[in-house]
């Protein structure tokens, strides 16, 4: 019936159920628990130093895969650091700080969107 309404984007029934149960015995937090034999990111002062450095050498072309080959880690982890380490995100096609005021975001889409890409 429920899919009938909400089409196929509707939770299992029995989800719902597990939900509910794991709600009444206490759980509230939804984020994932750490499972036996999940990959722990372990991350260290240099290994996020090196990744940095790495980073402000070429913010135009430098992909997590290049970094990961270099340092011997995986791209998820490099991932991690990238993001949650150093806080950097993607501004068109090129990492920055995520913490940039809004008119220093506004002078890199404006630089951005002046200069001519081919086709």
């Amino acid at each position: 019936m429920m899919k009938e309404v909400y089409g196929e984007q509707c939770l299992a029934r029995y989800t719902i159920f597990r939900w509910c149960q794991r709600y009444e015995a206490g759980r509230v937090n939804i984020k994932d628990s750490s499972h036996p034999g999940q990959a722990h990111v372990e991350t260290n002062s240099a290994t996020i130093s090196v990744v940095d450095e790495l980073m402000r050498q070429n913010r135009h072309r430098i992909r997590t895969r290049e970094i990961a080959v270099e340092l011997l880690i995986s791209k998820e982890t490099v991932h991690y650091i990238i993001h949650k380490k150093l806080g950097y995100g993607k501004v068109c096609a090129q990492w920055v700080p995520e913490n940039l005021s809004e008119n220093q975001k506004m002078a890199r889409m404006g630089v951005c969107l002046t200069q001519e890409f081919p086709h």
